[in-house]
C-alpha cells in the first residue's frame, strides 16, 4: 500500500529519470556521434578547412579571406587581391556584416566609382574591364573568392612584381578555378587565399604577406 507521500514523490522521480536519460542521450551521446561523424568523413571541414603552409603551419581557412596589404594598408602587387569586405576593417570573422547600402545608394555608387578608378590603375588596364565582383563586398564580408575574371585580370602585375613567367602564373589560377557548383549554378570562381599560397611555395622569396 502507497502511502501518499509515496504518491506524491513518484511523478517527480519519473521525471527526474527521463531528464537524466535524456541528458545522457541528446546532450552527451548525440553531440560524441555528430564529432565522430564529422571527424571520421569530414575531417577538413569539421576543423574548419584550414590551409597550411610549406612548413605545416596554418596560414588561414579555406572558408575565410584575407587582406593581402603592406603595412600601410595599401595592395600589395605580388598578390591576387580579393573583393572587398565589409567585415570590421576587412575580413574580420567576428564581425560578419555586408554593407548595408542598397542599389540607389550614393555612397554605394562613390565606392564603386572610387575602386573601378583605383583597381584599374593598380593593374593597368582600362575601367571598362574591372570586373563587378572586384568593386563589392559579398553578403558575409567574408567570401575568399573572386571570379575568374578578375584573377585573369590581375595575373600580368602579379607575374611582373615577382619576375614569373606569366605562363606560370596562369597554370596556378587554371588550377586554383572551381567550376560552377554542380556544373552549372553560378561561374568559375577562384579561392584567392589558396591561390596566394600556391604562390608563396612557387615562389618563396616574394613571400611578403605575414599570415597568422
Amino acid at each position: 500500500m502507497t502511502t501518499p507521500l509515496a504518491r506524491r514523490i513518484a511523478p517527480l522521480w519519473t521525471a527526474l529519470r527521463i531528464m537524466l536519460i535524456l541528458t545522457v542521450v541528446l546532450g552527451i551521446g548525440y553531440p560524441l556521434l555528430l564529432l565522430g561523424i564529422g571527424q571520421g568523413v569530414f575531417p577538413s571541414q569539421a576543423n574548419g578547412s584550414l590551409v597550411h603552409a610549406a612548413d605545416g603551419r596554418v596560414a588561414g581557412s579555406a572558408l575565410i579571406g584575407q587582406r593581402f596589404t603592406g603595412a600601410d594598408g595599401a595592395p600589395l602587387p605580388e598578390y591576387f587581391q580579393p573583393r572587398p569586405s565589409a567585415a570590421g576593417d576587412g575580413y574580420d570573422p567576428t564581425a560578419s556584416a555586408g554593407s548595408n547600402l542598397g542599389p540607389e545608394s550614393s555612397e554605394l555608387s562613390g565606392q564603386i566609382h572610387d575602386r573601378k578608378q583605383a583597381i584599374a590603375e593598380f593593374n593597368g588596364v582600362p575601367e571598362a574591364a574591372v570586373p563587378p565582383d572586384a568593386l563589392t563586398a559579398s553578403g558575409s564580408g567574408l567570401d575568399p573568392h573572386i571570379s575568374a575574371r578578375y584573377a585573369r585580370l590581375q595575373m600580368e602585375r602579379v607575374a611582373v612584381a615577382r619576375g614569373l613567367p606569366i605562363g606560370q602564373v596562369a597554370a596556378l589560377v587554371a588550377a586554383a578555378t572551381a567550376p560552377p557548383d554542380a556544373g552549372y549554378l553560378g561561374e568559375p570562381r577562384v579561392n584567392v587565399v589558396e591561390l596566394n599560397l600556391a604562390l608563396d611555395e612557387r615562389d618563396p622569396a616574394h613571400a611578403t604577406h605575414a599570415r597568422s
